[in-house]
């Protein structure tokens, strides 16, 4: 069993950075590829990136590659998306996932998620 909790969203202008942190609970999270994924209103949820459970490989939507960076430390059970250039387009509810097989891209195919945090970019 996995517990996802984020933190880290906010407000911020078109060019900012912000750091969303994703903390897990439970033994075997260094088991678990993460996923982070996105949602905006009135729209479905989209795959954003995802590292496996080693944390050496990652792969990331075509729309966030260059600016969005996911690191993920084993040893104290946080994943991190780092988003760099932030842009109006990436304004949504935020999520991280633990699922078992990586690169997996759909959502559904996630055992565990967090609540969301909220990222609003303003232009």
């Amino acid at each position: 069993q996995v517990q996802l909790v984020e933190s880290g969203g906010g407000l911020v202008q078109a060019g900012d950075s912000l750091r969303l942190s994703c903390a897990a609970s439970g033994r075997t999270f260094s088991r678990y590829a993460m996923g982070w994924f996105r949602q905006a209103p009135g729209k479905e949820r989209e795959f954003v990136g995802a590292m496996r459970w080693s944390g050496g490989s990652t792969v990331y939507v075509d729309s966030v590659k260059g600016r969005f960076i996911i690191s993920r430390d084993n040893d104290k059970n946080i994943v991190s998306l780092q988003m760099n250039s932030l842009k109006p387009e990436d304004t949504a509810v935020y999520y991280c996932a633990a699922g078992l097989s990586f690169p997996q891209t759909v959502a559904s195919l996630y055992d565990y998620w967090g609540q969301g945090t909220q990222v609003t970019v303003s232009s």
